[in-house]
């Protein structure tokens, strides 16, 4: 079923006086070419308290994005699933647990353990899949990122995870800076707050990225997949 330009989760903050004014960025969107999958700390701190509402389990765990991040499991299980069938490059970030005092946001950490910040069962990489270490939002500030994906020669990427606001927003400005096409796939990108979420993937959408539904960017993968075939 085809999808209009601003058929998406901001359709019920979003009226329309922003959309005339935003009118200028409609565009068709896309899976660009020689793609790879960058995925954004899904790390086990994100998940911690179960699938609950994030307000209860922040009391508990700070940082944790509850039934947000939950919500994401079966659609992101399903998109790598089918990016490791089309053979495409699929990377991670995450972090370390915070002891140099150098944070990738302003928000209080504390008890931090480095298992946190491993990444989830879930979706533990597979041999020969590269996981980068950040110690600032972007994925690319301060690593060798960017070296890798031009050893790899990927032209776009497949962007989600956490948070929408945070480190997914700061990973994909600087993606487009350097030139990449970037998807952003909705149901595979999540935060604390929905609003937020709402609000930057609207913005993304329009000036960085083509946000693209989780069905849409796995017909692409399976696409790949048979011409591979």
């Amino acid at each position: 079923m085809a999808r209009g330009f601003e058929d998406h989760c901001w359709k019920d903050i979003v009226n329309d006086e922003i959309l005339e004014i935003y009118a200028a960025y409609e565009r068709k969107t896309f899976v660009g070419p020689k793609p790879a999958i960058l995925a954004i700390d899904l790390y086990n701190k994100a998940y911690m308290g179960g699938n609950r509402p994030v307000r209860e389990v922040n009391r508990e765990h700070s940082g944790s994005c509850g039934e947000n991040a939950w919500r994401a499991i079966e659609p992101t299980q399903k998109l790598f699933a089918a990016a490791r069938k089309a053979g495409i490059p699929v990377l991670y970030s995450t972090r370390h647990a915070d002891t140099s005092g150098v944070k990738s946001t302003n928000r209080n950490l504390r008890d931090e353990r480095e298992e946190d910040y491993h990444i989830y069962d879930a979706f533990a990489p597979q041999p020969g899949e590269l996981v980068i270490h950040k110690e600032r939002a972007s994925a690319f500030f301060g690593t060798p990122l960017v070296a890798h994906l031009r050893r790899l020669k990927v032209e776009s990427l497949i962007i989600f995870g956490e948070s929408t606001s945070g480190c997914v927003r700061a990973s994909t400005v600087d993606a487009y800076s350097y030139g990449f096409h970037n998807v952003l796939v909705e149901e595979c990108t999540y935060d604390r707050s929905m609003l937020s979420h709402k609000v930057n993937l609207f913005d993304l959408h329009h000036k960085y990225a083509d946000v693209m539904h989780v069905e849409e960017v796995i017909a692409h993968l399976d696409g790949l997949s048979r011409q591979a075939a």
